[in-house]
């Protein structure tokens, strides 16, 4: 792997951990009702599991295994969007903030999806 610092590593694994917390703070103004309290539990993995899922690519042990968890870190970027839309919400600020956490997690899945790219090609 490359040197951290010239990679831009930590600044994803920065980048994939706002999101996360993000999201957890996001999830506490909710209007507190079934639906979204078991859509709560889903995206609360997912958003976690992308940020999770870098940090083990940064450590993996083949370019198959970083490719694989770079894929994985793909998947649940586009997960926490789905779940993020299907949350019961009619106040205008916290719909602001969805639209904002769709958008970061729509990047993240684009971001996921060039790093597979150039796996591929390498």
């Amino acid at each position: 792997m490359t040197n951290a610092k010239n990679s831009g590593r930590f600044d994803l694994e920065e980048r994939t951990q706002r999101f996360a917390k993000a999201v957890l703070e996001f999830i506490t103004y909710l209007p507190k009702n079934l639906p979204n309290e078991e859509i709560a539990k889903q995206i609360i993995r997912s958003a976690g599991s992308v940020g999770a899922n870098y940090i083990e690519a940064n450590e993996a042990l083949s370019k198959k295994d970083f490719a694989m968890r770079i894929k994985v870190c793909r998947k649940e970027a586009k997960e926490s969007k789905y779940w993020l839309s299907l949350f019961d919400i009619k106040e205008e600020t916290l719909e602001k903030k969805r639209q904002s956490l769709i958008g970061e997690a729509t990047e993240l899945t684009k971001i996921f999806g060039a790093i597979v790219e150039k796996t591929r090609s390498e």
